[in-house]
């Protein structure tokens, strides 16, 4: 066993050493993106876009084929949180002008989820059966769930926090079965950032929305 955690330890620090520059870049803007969220600043997608543009071609080269294609779908979802967030500044009369958090359902979260699922199996089989991707299904859920969850972010959903944990910690394993442990490091981060941005994100929950969750 201790062997085993030397060695791990040794990869670990050989993973940082062997990372490139643009790879300390893309981990930069990437907690910047964190940190500016949880703050609900618009700045954060800027930073978003630097990050997922590098981490595109990164997870390309390394044939995690549906990571590459998340990573693009970011790269679009920065463009398109920008100009939601930005419209949405303009346009709603809450405090401070911006966007109120909104917390959904348990309903609507079930429709969501049971839609990710089947569309994650379907897809992970796919890449499966047709594709040289490395373990798809877990490469599949991760994209899938995460495509779902951008999206909750650009529309200030509460719970996205939630499903944050749930992606990271499966894309932890993820990293750590390729070798990506610098990367993998990271979204231990992530984590722990995901949990303290969900009660702050709680804490500026409009009271209404406390007992009665929105429908949309």
């Amino acid at each position: 066993m201790k062997s085993t955690q030397v060695n791990m330890i040794d990869q670990v620090l050989t993973g940082f050493q062997a990372m490139s520059a643009w790879e300390y870049v893309g981990v930069f803007f990437s907690l910047a993106y964190l940190i500016l969220v949880m703050k609900e600043s618009l700045w954060c997608w800027p930073a978003a876009f630097i990050s997922t543009l590098i981490y595109t071609i990164l997870f390309w080269q390394g044939a995690l084929l549906l990571e590459s294609v998340l990573s693009f779908y970011y790269l679009l979802m920065a463009i398109y949180g920008w100009w939601q967030w930005n419209k949405l500044n303009q346009t709603n009369n809450s405090k401070h002008g911006q966007k109120s958090i909104v917390s959904w359902s348990l309903s609507k979260h079930a429709i969501w989820i049971a839609s990710a699922t089947v569309t994650f199996i379907v897809l992970g089989y796919v890449m499966n059966e047709y594709t040289h991707a490395k373990m798809p299904y877990l490469d599949a859920f991760t994209t899938v769930f995460a495509v779902m969850t951008t999206y909750m972010v650009t529309q200030k959903v509460l719970e996205n926090w939630l499903y944050w944990i749930v992606i990271d910690l499966a894309s932890i394993f993820l990293y750590v079965e390729m070798n990506y442990y610098p990367t993998a490091i990271l979204y231990v981060l992530y984590s722990g950032l995901a949990w303290q941005g969900f009660k702050i994100w709680q804490n500026q929950l409009p009271t209404k929305q406390l007992s009665t969750k929105q429908e949309t």
